[in-house]
C-alpha cells in the first residue's frame, strides 16, 4: 500500500508540473535560442527615416526622471512578469525573440524609440485608441504603426505600401482609401486608422485569434492559409511559426516588444522627446479648392505645420469637399477669412501645383541591394572570429555593428549581424 501511495503522489506531482509549465510557457513552438532572428522588412529603415523627419528635427529633449543614460537590463522573469501584467486583450508571450526585439528598441535604437514615444504619447496613440474603440478591437493594436511605419505617415515601402498603417493601394481601395495625384488617403491618420481597424476586425473574423490576425496583416491571408495547410490544420501563431515566412515569424515578437517598451520605457531610462505638435486640432471642410501657401499667408501659420497635420495632400492642394486639419485656435480664424483664401486660389487659376519637400526633406536614400539584419545569440564557447566565419563577415564589422571595443563575448549576449 505504501508503494502505491508513493507512485500516486509522484504521478500527481508530475502531472501538476506539466500543467504548470503549459500555463506559464508562452509559446507551444519551442524556439532554439541560437536561431537567427529576422527583423521584419522596413522596420529599421522606417526608424531611420523618422530621425530625418520634420518631427525629429523640431523635437526637444524630454524631461524625465532617469536613473542613468544607459539601458537597464533585467532577468527573463521580470520581462515575463511585466508582459503578463499588461491590461491587454491580446496575449503578450515572452521568449528569446521578444527579448531580442526589446533590446533593439531599448538599447540599440534608443534615439529613435524616444522619438516614437514622443509622437505616440502626445499625438498618435490617443487618436488611434479613440478610433479602435469604436470598432471594438483591442486598443493595443495602436502599436502596429510603430513597427509598420515608425509613426511616419509618409513612410513608403519598396513594394508600394504607404502611410502609418502601410496599406497597399489595392487593399486601401477595398477599405475606402483614395489615391490620386493630389490626395493619398493612406497617409491620412484618421481615415487610414478607420480602414485599418475594419481590416483587422475582418481578419480576426477569419482566424478568431489576434496574433494570427496581425500575422495575416503582415503577409496576407493567402500566405497564412497556406501555412495552415502545410502545418496540417494548426491555427495559432506559435504552432504555425516554422511554416510562416521569416519576416512574419518576427512580426508578432516585434509587436510584443513594441508594446512592452512603449509601456515600460521608464524602466529602461527612455524619455519621450517633446514634439511640437498641437494637443487639440479641428477640421474644416473646404468649399472650394485651396492651397497651403494661401492658408499659411492669411492665417499666419507655417506651411510646414499644415503639411505635418495634413500629410495626405501630396502637392499642398486641398480639393473641394476635403477636410483641412488645423490647430483649434486657427480653425475659427479660418472661418472668418475663408472667402479671402478661396479668392486667392481663384486668382491663381485654381491654385497652381508647386512641388514641395513634404514632411521629410532629407529622406534616407533607398539602398539598391537589400540588407538583412539578424540577431545572433552567443552560445557557450563561441568567439567573435567563429561567429564572423559563420556569417561570412569580418570581426571588425561585428564590432562596429554592436559598438564593441574588445573582442570578448559572453554566452547569452545578442549580436546584430547585417548581410
Amino acid at each position: 500500500m505504501r508503494i502505491k501511495h508513493i507512485i500516486l503522489f509522484l504521478t500527481t506531482f508530475l502531472f501538476s508540473q506539466i500543467i504548470f509549465a503549459q500555463n506559464n510557457y508562452s509559446s507551444p513552438y519551442i524556439i532554439d535560442e541560437s536561431e537567427t532572428i529576422d527583423i521584419p522588412r522596413d522596420v529599421t529603415s522606417a526608424m531611420d527615416s523618422l530621425l530625418y523627419s520634420y518631427y525629429a528635427k523640431h523635437a526637444k529633449i524630454g524631461k524625465c526622471k532617469r536613473f542613468g543614460k544607459e539601458n537597464m537590463d533585467y532577468p527573463d522573469s521580470i520581462y515575463r512578469k511585466r508582459l503578463n501584467a499588461l491590461p491587454y486583450e491580446m496575449a503578450m508571450p515572452y521568449n528569446p525573440q521578444v527579448r531580442a526585439f526589446i533590446d533593439m528598441y531599448a538599447e540599440r535604437r534608443r534615439n529613435a524609440t524616444e522619438n516614437l514615444l514622443g509622437l505616440g504619447n502626445k499625438y498618435y496613440f490617443p487618436m488611434f485608441e479613440d478610433i479602435l474603440a469604436k470598432y471594438g478591437v483591442p486598443l493595443e493594436l495602436k502599436f502596429l504603426p510603430v513597427i509598420e511605419s515608425a509613426l511616419n505617415p509618409l513612410a513608403t515601402s519598396p513594394v508600394g505600401a504607404g502611410g502609418l498603417w502601410q496599406f497597399m493601394p489595392s487593399t486601401g481601395k477595398m477599405y475606402g482609401l483614395q489615391v490620386t495625384s493630389l490626395v493619398d488617403e493612406r497617409r491620412d491618420p484618421v481615415k487610414s486608422t478607420h480602414a485599418a481597424a475594419r481590416y483587422l476586425k475582418d481578419l480576426y473574423r477569419i482566424y478568431n485569434d489576434w496574433s494570427m490576425a496581425i500575422a495575416a496583416y503582415n503577409c496576407g491571408p493567402g500566405t497564412v492559409n497556406r501555412a495552415i495547410s502545410r502545418s496540417g490544420g494548426k491555427r495559432d501563431f506559435w504552432s504555425l511559426y516554422p511554416y510562416l515566412p521569416a519576416e512574419t515569424r518576427g512580426y508578432v515578437p516585434i509587436f510584443v516588444a513594441a508594446a512592452y517598451v512603449m509601456s515600460y520605457y521608464q524602466n529602461h531610462n527612455l524619455c519621450p522627446v517633446e514634439i511640437d505638435l498641437p494637443m487639440y486640432t479641428d477640421t474644416v471642410v473646404v468649399k472650394n479648392r485651396l492651397s497651403f501657401s494661401d492658408v499659411a499667408s492669411v492665417l499666419e501659420i507655417p506651411v510646414e505645420d499644415l503639411r505635418v497635420l495634413n500629410p495626405q495632400y501630396r502637392k499642398d492642394i486641398v480639393p473641394e469637399g476635403y477636410a483641412l486639419c488645423l490647430p483649434t485656435h486657427y480653425a475659427a480664424k479660418f472661418d472668418k477669412n475663408a472667402s479671402t483664401i478661396y479668392d486667392m486660389c481663384l486668382v491663381k487659376q485654381q491654385c497652381a501645383v508647386v512641388p514641395n519637400e513634404e514632411i521629410s526633406p532629407a529622406p534616407i536614400p533607398k539602398k539598391t541591394t537589400a540588407t538583412k539584419t539578424r540577431i545572433h545569440q552567443v552560445r557557450r564557447g563561441e568567439t567573435l572570429s567563429g561567429i564572423a566565419d559563420r556569417y561570412d563577415v569580418t570581426v571588425a564589422q561585428i564590432k562596429k555593428w554592436n559598438g564593441l571595443r574588445g573582442s570578448t563575448v559572453k554566452a547569452g549576449q545578442r549580436l546584430t549581424i547585417k548581410k
